[in-house]
């Protein structure tokens, strides 16, 4: 069966027809020459949003992240970040691959944060027999879990104590200022009070905001000019871009406050799939489930879901994640199929499967 509701992640979205138009009709040059109008006028957009004095229009939020770490650490730097964290754990290693940055990843909490005591006793002293830790990373959201300003301000001030500087991964930030607006306050403003803890931030447009391609650097101009080099080197120079700016331009235009859309949901999703024996449902506060399945059913689970015209992912437990091009229906019909299954096999350990220490 052709599936119906893909929840892998909101990278999924297609372009609405909308932006489809908007991207035909966009003015281009060529970015490489820096004059897209499109991408200047893109950069110069998020760069205000943010509350920084440039930005840089990337192919991708691993490319913008690396950028953004080689343009803070020089060759045998450090930078501190999660032992979970994106830019650590799923990125390729690129920041040491290409950068010969190293890595100091420390221990995280379930909501994703470090103990400022490790990242205290982490920094490196100045002794040539150390490499010189110059960056702090964090994330936010981290796996769904907007992080709290007190955090951000207590771990950004002691990376400033020391000298550090500091890089946010903000690839769904605008979820997270959604999330965590206060009564009459508008997202971008709520972006612009989380980016303000930070020298750079990573901001993504192809995840909930639904473009198809690109996310943007945002820092300061010097900051932003050496980061241009890098790019350069990882290939990350486009030509017409402004084709891709344009759906970036239409997607702060008319997706970021419907990101609440979202979350309400996976709020949905998780309290029907709350009610299931043999599932347990962990804290949602934006549009990303995450689902422990009893006694290793995970992948059978995943195989009947997708069977069924249903598709999950199950890396780190399962994980759903609602976007754009999921709907009401959609999230039900998912519940169902869930339901199902665990009807068809109520108390039985799923063939093959015992209880143990993989996570799915």
């Amino acid at each position: 069966m052709k599936p119906t509701v893909d929840l892998r992640s909101d990278t999924v979205t297609q372009p609405t027809a909308a932006m489809r138009e908007a991207m035909m009709a966009a003015p281009l040059g060529d970015d490489v020459f820096g004059d897209d109008p499109t991408v200047n006028a893109l950069q110069a957009r998020i760069a205000a949003i943010t509350g920084k004095e440039a930005a840089l229009f990337m192919p991708s939020g691993t490319q913008s992240n690396l950028c953004g770490i080689l343009a803070h650490c020089g060759r045998g730097d450090e930078y501190i970040v999660g032992q979970l964290a994106h830019t650590y754990r799923y990125e390729g290693g690129g920041a040491a691959v290409f950068g010969s940055v190293q890595p100091q990843p420390l221990a995280q909490d379930a909501g994703g944060q470090m103990s400022l005591a490790d990242i205290a006793a982490a920094i490196k002293p100045d002794d040539p027999h150390f490499a010189q830790t110059r960056l702090l990373c964090l994330e936010n959201t981290w796996n769904g879990h907007p992080m709290p300003d007190s955090y951000l301000a207590g771990a950004t001030q002691l990376a400033r104590e020391h000298g550090l500087a500091t890089h946010l991964d903000g690839a769904r930030v605008f979820n997270a200022a959604v999330a965590t607006a206060a009564p009459g306050q508008s997202a971008l403003a709520r972006v612009r009070q989380i980016a303000d803890h930070f020298d750079s931030l990573s901001v993504c447009f192809s995840k909930g905001l639904g473009a198809p391609v690109g996310s943007a650097l945002c820092g300061s101009r010097e900051l932003i000019a050496r980061a241009l080099r890098v790019r350069k080197m990882a290939g990350g120079g486009l030509r017409q871009a402004g084709l891709l700016a344009a759906a970036a331009h239409h997607a702060l235009d008319h997706h970021v406050d419907r990101l609440s859309d979202d979350h309400a949901l996976a709020q949905r999703l998780a309290q029907g799939l709350a009610g299931i024996a043999g599932l347990s449902v962990r804290s949602v506060q934006t549009n990303i489930v995450f689902v422990d399945v009893a006694d290793g059913r995970g992948p059978a689970l995943l195989a009947h879901l997708k069977d069924h015209g249903v598709l999950a992912t199950g890396l780190i437990g399962l994980r759903f994640v609602t976007h754009l091009d999921v709907d009401v229906a959609g999230v039900d019909h998912a519940l169902a199929c869930v339901r199902g299954y665990f009807a068809a096999m109520p108390a039985a350990t799923a063939a093959g499967h015992t209880r143990g220490t993989a996570v799915y």
